[in-house]
């Protein structure tokens, strides 16, 4: 069998909770699969809906080794890190946090919000770049392109001879895809990269077989198309990247070696300056649980 024709598989979501009483169906990671490329975290939020003053809260948490990478659909969330940033996130635009050596942040709705739409991903930081120095960034414009009737708007990385303005450390691709109206269509892949394709909102048959709502398409490396059939109304996310090859540990909210993550725990327990504080979540902190080992 070749890795044109082996099996699509399936990634089946499961239901986590976040602050303000949000539910997310979260994809990765899973035990039947840790990360895709370097995407090690992938969490679906929404549609949901609240009354005003309630939806998301996130109160201070810390990371390490990793890069937090929100897209949001619908709705308006403010991040605060502990960099002073403070930053309303809009549809269609990314939030890039990058936590390398450490970082705290918060997440909220705004008060008049009353509903919220949003993937949120990790990247895995390379070796050489988890104990870099900490950033944010905001993308509000992103490629945007229309073609066989499917909106693209690349994320991350570079797709179809355009690349995403978002400053990541690894070779890797991010794209969402809505179908008004549906669509059928061949989707283009790099061969160098495994891939994860997601059903945001609608349905899917990928490479013949029908995926909902919440499901994880796997391609491994060396597939260079998908054949797709989609309905009205969906919305598909595209990750993908080069295959892992190094061991990592993904804990709580923090990327990188067990030693790493022990001392990051201890370092955030003991209110280490590493971690800074965000204004006005100075006492509002998210306590770890106790690590597995």
């Amino acid at each position: 069998m070749t890795t044109e024709t082996s099996p699509i598989e399936r990634i089946a979501s499961r239901t986590a909770h976040v602050g303000g009483g949000i539910s997310v169906d979260r994809v990765l990671p899973v035990r039947q699969r840790r990360r895709i490329g370097p995407w090690c975290f992938l969490d679906h939020a929404g549609p949901a809906r609240f009354a005003p003053g309630q939806g998301l809260l996130v109160e201070a948490h810390p990371h390490i080794g990793l890069q937090t990478f929100t897209w949001l659909i619908e709705g308006e969330a403010l991040h605060r890190d502990s960099l002073g940033n403070e930053q309303v996130l809009r549809p269609g635009q990314v939030n890039l946090m990058t936590a390398g050596i450490g970082i705290s942040h918060t997440e909220e709705s705004l008060p008049d919000q009353q509903v919220l739409h949003a993937a949120q991903l990790w990247i895995a930081l390379p070796p050489d770049k988890r104990d870099m120095p900490p950033a944010f960034d905001h993308y509000p414009d992103l490629p945007r392109w229309t073609e066989s009737g499917v909106e693209s708007t690349l994320l991350a990385g570079t797709y179809a001879e355009r690349s995403a303005p978002t400053r990541v450390h690894s070779a890797l691709v991010c794209l969402d895809m809505y179908c008004e109206a549906g669509a059928s269509f061949r989707l283009a892949l790099d061969r160098r990269f495994e891939h994860g394709l997601m059903v945001l909102e609608g349905a899917a048959t990928v490479n013949g077989e029908a995926f909902g709502v919440n499901e994880l398409a796997y391609a491994s490396a060396g597939r260079a198309e998908l054949s797709l059939a989609v309905a009205a109304g969906t919305r598909l996310l595209l990750i993908g990247g080069e295959p892992p090859t190094d061991e990592l540990t993904i804990w709580w909210n923090f990327v990188g070696s067990k030693e790493a993550i022990a001392q990051a725990q201890r370092d955030w327990e003991a209110r280490s300056p590493r971690f800074g504080s965000v204004k006005g979540y100075e006492e509002r902190r998210i306590a770890p649980p106790p690590l597995p080992w």
